[in-house]
């Protein structure tokens, strides 16, 4: 459901599921078992700089306190598991404990900010890994290409995308002082993701860090490797061909989505010149149609139109072949969106 691209599952995703499942344990247990140690995990400021409490930089800044948190933060978790099969597992928590950091100082900067200009006190601000949370959604909006699944009221647009921003609103929304996390987590993610200072390669894991975690903590997180679906085998690699079959039920869900949109936009009004159509404003997202329509022709691409590699190299990531992906972008004048949503037509 939250799945913007690639298959269920965490396969490839060790990171994501140990913060999936440590986290989370560690929240239900706080809240459930042992409420009267949760003053030992709240994220106060105040007990910070007066009290010269530092370790509540470490201990407030992992675990929620609230159960709402840790549902909403392991939906995005869950989601965004996307960029560690990109980037890999050591770049990922490479980008995750940069954000942590950076985040720490920033919210103690945007609190002096708002001392400053507003004279409003904050003494205690949400715990948990809140702050890469938001971070992720930078790299998450220039990265991942918006595709159209449906539409409401003829107006409402419903995307790939849509869902994990409703998610990461009802995160926002949670408690009052939220929104400082979530653009503390914001500014970290764009200093990180465009590497303002060098800071990618001051903040990163470092390699002997990565080999000990690879060969102690991964064979306990691993995900099992998926056995049901359809080989593609288009890559050039085996990571790539395993990417491309884990990432062919998507495409067909959104495939059939959009031929189901198309159908219904195309009915006929039957029965009278006053009875609404209900399915023009409310396409259907779960009915399946036994056969697709028939599809367009292709249409012949310019040779001489130039392709950038870049673009290339995210539809290749995305599943699908290069020379799909050169063709779809010529035609496309270069548009990545429109790029997709004709691959994914075809």
């Amino acid at each position: 459901m939250f799945t913007t691209t690639g298959s269920r599952g965490l396969y490839k995703a060790p990171v994501s599921k140990s913060l999936l499942l440590i986290p989370s344990a560690l929240s239900v247990v706080l809240t459930v078992v042992l409420p009267q140690y949760q003053s030992l995990f709240v994220y106060s400021l105040q007990a910070i700089k007066q009290d010269k409490q530092f370790w509540r930089l470490l201990s407030g800044r992992l675990i929620c306190l609230d159960l709402k948190d840790t549902f909403c933060s392991g939906l995005l978790i869950y989601n965004f598991r996307i960029f560690e099969r990109r980037f890999g597992s050591r770049k990922f928590a490479s980008f995750l404990f940069g954000t942590w950091v950076l985040s720490a100082v920033v919210d103690f900067l945007l609190i002096e900010a708002l001392h400053f200009l507003f004279e409003l006190q904050v003494d205690v601000l949400p715990a948990g890994l809140l702050g890469p949370v938001f971070s992720l959604f930078v790299p998450f909006y220039s990265s991942i290409p918006r595709v159209q699944v449906t539409q409401m009221l003829g107006q409402i647009f419903i995307t790939n995308k849509s869902l994990v921003y409703i998610v990461g609103l009802q995160l926002l929304t949670s408690s009052a002082f939220m929104w400082v996390i979530a653009l503390s987590g914001l500014i970290s993610g764009l200093l990180y993701y465009a590497d303002v200072l060098a800071v990618q390669r001051c903040l990163s894991v470092p390699a002997w860090l990565a080999r000990f975690a690879s060969l102690l903590l991964e064979p306990l997180f691993s995900g099992a490797e998926p056995t049901t679906e359809a080989p593609v085998g288009m890559g050039a690699t085996l990571d790539i061909q395993r990417q491309q079959r884990m990432d062919l039920l998507d495409q067909q869900l959104l495939l059939s989505q959009l031929a189901q949109f198309r159908r219904n936009t195309q009915q006929p009004q039957v029965g009278g010149a006053f009875l609404l159509n209900w399915n023009r404003f409310f396409p259907s997202l779960r009915q399946r149609a036994p056969n697709r329509p028939a599809a367009p022709p292709r249409p012949r691409p310019l040779d001489n139109t130039p392709v950038a590699e870049e673009q290339v190299a995210r539809l290749m990531e995305m599943g699908f072949s290069r020379v799909d992906a050169q063709e779809a972008l010529r035609a496309s004048n270069n548009d990545i969106n429109m790029a997709t949503n004709f691959l994914l037509q075809h």
